[in-house]
């Protein structure tokens, strides 16, 4: 095999206000859960049918953590791309756990605020949705990155071949 892929894609509503903490060595995380919803409708009975999933996000990218803080709170629609990484942790009896959790890295992962003003929160929001993930080392915005709210492009049709 060549090599693997580590690539979780997520579209959700927070399941609680954001936690930050900040390490001993100046970095942060940003920890909260989101939760996605599968619907159906029942066969034999009709009934609509509901599952939900929980999963827990960690957020290591310092300029994501800022957004997180000022924009997202319990019911914000997010998507987000991370990786899955499971790590083992002892609880206060001594007992090993492991939790797998989505994480944003440093440099990596992605975030969009899919809600539009006030549907989110008493914080606000963006007046459409926005990708604020694209930052370089330096804390500047790369060109995929949006400043403002999301243009509307229109696509040519021709293809070249």
């Amino acid at each position: 095999m060549a090599g693997s892929v580590n690539k979780v894609i997520l579209v959700g509503n927070v399941g609680k206000d954001p936690e930050t903490r900040s390490f001993s060595n100046g970095g942060k995380v940003c920890n909260f859960s989101l939760a996605t919803s599968e619907t159906w409708r029942d066969k034999q009975s009709g009934e609509r049918r509901e599952s939900t999933q929980w999963h827990n996000i960690a957020i290591f990218n310092e300029n994501l953590i800022k957004v997180v803080e000022n924009y997202v709170n319990k019911g914000t629609k997010l998507y987000l791309e991370g990786q899955l990484q499971t790590r083992k942790w002892q609880d206060r009896d001594g007992n090993d756990r492991w939790t797998t959790e989505v994480v944003l890295q440093r440099f990596r992962g992605e975030l969009v605020l899919l809600d539009s003003r006030g549907s989110g929160g008493d914080r606000g929001g963006y007046d459409q949705s926005r990708n604020v993930s694209d930052y370089s080392s330096g804390g500047q915005k790369s060109a995929s990155a949006q400043e403002g709210p999301m243009e509307s492009f229109e696509l040519d049709d021709e293809i070249p071949f």
